[in-house]
């Protein structure tokens, strides 16, 4: 556990936003001896890490698979707290299974364990078994040197990347090409291919797009597993708000904010309507792209990052999601993550990142209640069914009503083919559904990004968008459009840095970024 300087007259740290980075940058900095306040806009905490409730259901409103549980509960013992007491987790195997409708009506279970997933791939394809395994070992070396030097330091300087350390460490990543072409060096069998290689759209991007390096999404499931929060993902939200109260932290709920004040090139505070409240340091957990454009008037503040330049930005994919409260349990379906892969991966590809309207596609449905039944009534379950889709503003079509009533009857008509879900449309009792369009209007995800911005091999690492603002001082980011980018764990750590930063350029504290 870090030992900080509290300083004898507390300074004061504005918070923008209480996503997951938000109330973890707000429960480090509270911990390390600063006056903290969040202001959020939504009536609740968590951001998109967020609960929807319907007639006693209760669903995890995105995010929905926990990886790298250490970060989750590094938050915790960063405090001096027992991750055990705050966010209890069970470990998952199989991790998850997947579907192929048009070829099987059996899942294809995927294991963390070693034995049990090579004698699955011996099963599919015998040659790629040996294939994988290599896969997983390149893949290892190469999340090594990205965990070690790149996801869990900042990058200020040009010099903090281009250097001949930096150099030979890169080589070693095997970075060249996409995830997708990257796979097909080691994997032949399709369904292996698309099993592995989908991955990347958990932070938004297509793999036949994705730099080769994000192929380790894969690789870090099956080296530490996939893990299931009792409670769902909102216990994580629940458990860090917790905790920042407990550190003494205050959190403002409906509490839009308006304007970063910045005064001499300083940020000094927020502006709440019409009220101005003073801060040492303001941290904004509110979509990058969203602040620049919308929070930050001051041409100087805003740098690069003009107007124009956001506009011209990369965008990560977004999702449509349906939220069911079912009339029973689903005891048929093993598992409660389950991936059903209806098109083949390019054509999927392409008609998200074209901005088609999509005909066939892959979606994930999640059954949380099947592991903790509080989360629905009494002898019920609830289907959490996720697509993805085309950002608002690369889609070539309208989300309307009829778009919204043709992709419900797309998923429902394919898992109607599915053996468990054959009368799924007259069981649902209760229905909610999420679109693009409202990932922008309750989370200020700009385009409805859900993903924040592309990451792209031109705005990942030292390219994307910092946790110290160059252009502002006192002024710090964090969240899923800044380094190292999306993912929970990913943004816990995005937290993590713009904290280290703060504190650093504060009380000259050296972190040993190596």
């Amino acid at each position: 556990m870090t030992q900080y300087t509290s300083p004898s007259v507390k300074k004061k740290v504005a918070v923008i936003g209480a996503g997951a980075a938000g109330l973890a940058s707000a429960i480090r900095l509270q911990h390390a001896g600063y006056e903290v306040g969040i202001f959020e806009k939504e009536a609740t905490p968590g951001g998109k890490m967020n609960r929807i409730e319907l007639d006693g259901y209760r669903f995890d409103l995105g995010p929905s698979l926990v990886m790298l549980p250490d970060v989750y509960r590094d938050v915790f013992r960063s405090c001096g707290r027992d991750p055990e007491a705050y966010i209890p987790m069970e470990k998952l195997d199989p991790m998850y299974q997947v579907y192929f409708p048009r070829q099987s009506d059996e899942p294809i279970p995927v294991s963390g364990d070693l034995v049990s997933w090579t004698r699955t791939l011996e099963s599919l394809s015998p040659e790629d078994a040996a294939g994988f395994l290599r896969y997983l070992s390149d893949m290892y070396k190469g999340f090594q040197v990205a965990w070690d030097s790149i996801i869990q330091r900042p990058f200020r300087r040009s010099r903090d990347f281009y250097n001949l350390a930096m150099l030979k460490k890169g080589l070693s990543m095997k970075a060249g090409g996409s995830a997708h072409q990257f796979i097909g060096k080691y994997i032949s069998d399709e369904r292996i291919q698309q099993i592995i290689s989908f991955q990347t759209l958990y932070i938004g991007i297509s793999p036949l797009q994705s730099p080769s390096f994000y192929t380790m999404i894969p690789a870090i499931q099956f080296l530490y597993g996939v893990w299931f929060l009792k409670g769902g993902m909102y216990s994580m939200t629940l458990a860090m708000e917790r905790l920042f109260k407990e550190l003494g932290g205050t959190l403002h709920t409906g509490t839009p904010i308006d304007e970063i004040v910045i005064e001499d090139g300083r940020a000094a505070g927020v502006r709440v309507g019409p009220e101005t409240v003073s801060a040492d340091f303001v941290v904004c957990n509110a979509d990058f792209p969203y602040a620049m454009k919308q929070l930050v008037t001051d041409p100087q503040a805003k740098g690069k990052y003009t107007d124009a330049k956001i506009e011209q930005m990369e965008y990560s994919c977004s999702c449509f999601v349906m939220y069911l409260g079912m009339d029973r349990k689903y005891d048929e379906i093993d598992h409660i993550h389950n991936f059903i892969f209806d098109a083949d991966l390019e054509t999927n590809m392409t008609d998200i990142f074209e901005g088609n309207e999509l005909e066939r596609a892959s979606f994930y449905v999640y059954i949380a209640s099947k592991l903790d039944p509080s989360l629905a009534p009494d002898g019920k379950d609830g289907l959490y069914i996720m697509m993805p889709v085309s950002n608002s503003a690369a889609a070539q079509y309208e989300w309307n009503d009829e778009t919204i009533a043709g992709y419900r009857s797309y998923l429902l008509n394919t898992l109607k083919t599915m053996r468990g879900f054959e009368n799924i449309e007259q069981e649902i009792v209760v229905e909610k559904h999420f679109t693009p369009l409202d990932f922008e209007s309750s989370f200020n995800a700009y385009n409805g990004a859900a993903f924040g911005l592309l990451p792209t091999l031109f705005q990942s690492s030292h390219m994307r968008p910092q946790s110290k603002s160059p252009t502002c001082e006192n002024l710090y980011f964090n969240g899923s459009s800044t380094h190292p980018g999306a993912g929970v764990p990913i943004v816990l750590l995005s937290a993590k840095i713009c904290a280290q930063e703060l504190i650093s350029d504060d009380q000259g504290i050296l972190f040993g970024y190596d």
